[in-house]
């Protein structure tokens, strides 16, 4: 919205000085003829704005001018500044809005206090977009429109009709009773019920949606934390998943726990290697896993996945071999 970006122009101008055209375009994620015609629109409303032109100029406020928000202490900033910087807020469409809020929160401080905030806040990083062997961490993408009418429908409490496209399904439409939002590892998901039954859809599958006018079946207070959980466990324990056990080299831990579903048990053998029992969520997910971890990892059960993986590794020392 348009009062918005206005707010956000005068947070740059008192946070920066003075910028160019260019440079708050880009800032705003807008054309310089439209900062030009907001700047027009600010000075008109009286506000001190000027133009310093040539080779350095730019867009300024009169010193002195700030806008008025109080009550944050350097700590409480610190904090909102930190929080901003995790990406959930990428996974529920709301990017642009946490960048304007911090714009805002930066400005509320005394000025004796914002540089040391921000500072802080530079020194801190939280989720970053690569681990440590430049693996891509990157958030799904949901389109602003579609995140903005499921945040509708859940706020409101309203019916919400989706078009989703489930794994191996064609899409279809959907009327859900939207309950919350909860982000995993930069992955957003919508929790809701469909007919009275339990449902869970990932965000960057939801390929349209639209906020109805009738109100959701749902209760008035709900235990996200809770009902994630309870979620969480049946998805672990049903389908078609399967339970493997593993002997492992403990450096490679991590790495398998992190792409298994779930550990069921885990114990140590006397040479230091690890002994896991661990669920993935079907036979391909299994035999992937335990791939990826070479020798570092043997498969004791079951013994389809023994033979599959003893057979892949033949059928690629056969092909090295015959090439030499």
């Amino acid at each position: 919205m348009r009062a918005d970006r206005l707010v956000s122009l005068v947070l740059l101008l008192r946070q920066h000085g003075r910028l160019s055209a260019t440079t708050l375009a880009r800032e705003l994620e807008v054309s310089t003829r439209t900062v030009l015609r907001d700047i027009e629109a600010l000075s008109a409303a009286g506000v001190p704005v000027y133009a310093e032109r040539g080779r350095h100029g730019g867009f300024a406020l009169l010193p002195g001018f700030r806008t008025e928000l109080t009550g944050l202490n350097p700590d409480e900033a610190l904090a909102l500044l930190v929080a901003g910087s995790r990406r959930g807020a990428q996974a529920f469409g709301l990017g642009s809005a946490l960048a304007s809020a911090m714009l805002k929160v930066v400005d509320a401080l005394p000025e004796s206090y914002r540089d040391t905030a921000a500072g802080a806040a530079e020194r801190l990083l939280i989720d970053p977009e690569t681990d440590l062997l430049s693996r891509r961490l990157a958030a799904e993408e949901v389109p602003d429109a579609i995140a903005a009418e499921v945040l509708r429908a859940v706020f409101a409490g309203r019916k919400l009709q989706i078009h989703y496209a489930a794994v191996d399904q064609p899409p279809k439409w959907r009327t859900v009773d939207p309950i919350g939002l909860v982000t995993v590892r930069d992955r957003g998901y919508l929790l809701a019920t469909r007919s009275g039954e339990d449902r869970t859809y990932r965000l960057s599958r939801i390929l349209a949606a639209e906020e109805l006018p009738e109100p959701a079946q749902r209760p008035d207070r709900v235990d996200l934390d809770r009902a994630w959980q309870e979620r969480s466990t049946r998805f672990r324990t049903g389908g078609d998943q399967v339970a493997v056990l593993v002997r492992m080299h403990p450096a490679r831990r991590e790495e398998l726990v992190g792409t298994a579903l779930a550990v069921l048990a885990e114990e140590a053998d006397p040479d230091g290697w690890l002994r896991l029992e661990v669920t993935f969520q079907d036979r391909r997910h299994a035999e992937w896993a335990l791939w990826q971890l070479s020798t570092s990892a043997e498969a004791l059960a079951p013994q389809w996945l023994r033979d599959s993986l003893r057979d892949r590794a033949t059928a690629i020392a056969t092909r090295y071999e015959a090439s030499s």
